[in-house]
């Protein structure tokens, strides 16, 4: 669906704002001096480290102003199925934990309430985490934030943008000196499997099955294979899973375009067996027709950034979903556009797949 005259251009403001005001047992009114030393004490929280991620299209760098509260770029996306993104950390270099006070997001100056029905706009921790109120930035130590705006695909025509669209997008959150309220942001804890007995998200990992905490544990038990299972675990259950894989430099050196490194394609739970939709898809991923992973497009910038378009397929487009595969000798991935992501080499295989069940299969079975 390739309509090129119908660009978005977006400008995205990150605004922080009253980083060092209204701290009244802090101010002058308290007479709180050096006597009591109070002054060692300092407020510093600011942006730093601007990354912006892979596959996204050509944009002007995003800049972080002076006093490190604004990041400013602007974006054309010029067809669905193009996106930005980039990270930023938000930073306490203080003496004082902080917290969220308020977040707010706008739309060409107005409180976003819907976005438009060809535009993808969120702001979120790294790792897909919501930002709420009243979350910590402890002293020394830093949260990193991920910005992404795309324009969609597999969207009716009906919504397309008649005309070209200038967008202005502001997003600001506001830090406070942390209180009796504040709450620790739940990264969850990271573990590794490579079973072939299935664990599924939304619930916990069976007991049978060994977890690791640690990558490197997790492959030496297949043998040092370059591939395994990484879930993040929250409250007790599995949150996120993803196929992890690693590109060593002998394969880089071996394969043009390929890039070593460390990468992790996540996988969805899509699947309602109870949906009348188009391959059982869950109401809230049943967009335009179609069952959509809203991870499919990193994922796929993802194999391309590790393997480099020449290693890869062209994508398919199979009506109802869209996949990508990439290999080299001794190592290959897809990613499907409904949920299902893999990566095997020529005897070991694992999977995240459509309905959020996760397993390794090959010739090493329940390692211990």
């Amino acid at each position: 669906m390739r309509i090129d005259k119908d660009n978005i251009k977006i400008i995205l403001i990150l605004l922080v704002v009253a980083l060092g005001i209204g701290y009244s047992y802090l101010n002058t009114e308290l007479n709180i001096n050096g006597t009591a030393n109070i002054n060692s004490a300092n407020w510093s929280v600011y942006w730093n480290n601007v990354q912006v991620s892979n596959g996204s299209v050509e944009a002007t760098t995003p800049t972080i102003d002076t006093n490190k509260t604004t990041v400013t770029f602007n974006v054309t996306l010029t067809k669905p199925g193009d996106y930005y993104e980039f990270t930023v950390d938000a930073v306490n270099a203080g003496t004082l934990d902080a917290m969220i006070d308020t977040i707010s997001s706008k739309l060409n100056g107005t409180t976003i309430t819907t976005l438009p029905a060809y535009l993808e706009y969120d702001v979120t921790y790294s790792d897909g985490n919501p930002l709420q109120t009243n979350q910590e930035l402890l002293h020394d130590s830093t949260e990193t934030y991920k910005v992404r705006i795309a324009y969609k695909d597999d969207i009716s025509a009906s919504d397309l943008p008649s005309t070209n669209q200038s967008l202005s997008l502001q997003f600001s959150v506001t830090y406070k000196q942390a209180d009796d309220s504040a709450q620790a942001v739940d990264h969850g804890t990271t573990v590794y499997t490579v079973s072939s007995t299935t664990s599924h998200i939304g619930q916990a990992i069976p007991n049978d099955i060994t977890q690791y905490s640690s990558a490197s544990d997790a492959m030496a038990a297949i043998s040092n294979k370059p591939l395994y299972l990484k879930h993040v675990i929250r409250n007790g259950l599995i949150d996120e899973s993803y196929v992890e894989f690693v590109v060593t430099q002998a394969m880089a050196n071996a394969n043009s375009g390929m890039t070593a490194g460390t990468y992790a394609l996540r996988g969805l739970n899509t699947y309602d067996e109870n949906s009348s939709s188009t391959n059982y898809c869950k109401a809230e991923y049943y967009t335009g027709g179609y069952c959509i992973n809203p991870y499919y497009e990193s994922n796929k910038a993802t194999l391309l950034q590790a393997f480099g378009s020449a290693n890869c397929s062209s994508e398919y487009d199979g009506g109802d979903y869209k996949s990508l595969t990439c290999s080299v000798s001794g190592l290959g991935a897809y990613a499907i556009s409904n949920g299902g992501v893999s990566a095997h080499d020529a005897s070991w295989d694992c999977n995240v797949h459509d309905d959020g069940a996760s397993d390794c299969v090959g010739e090493i079975i329940n390692p211990k």
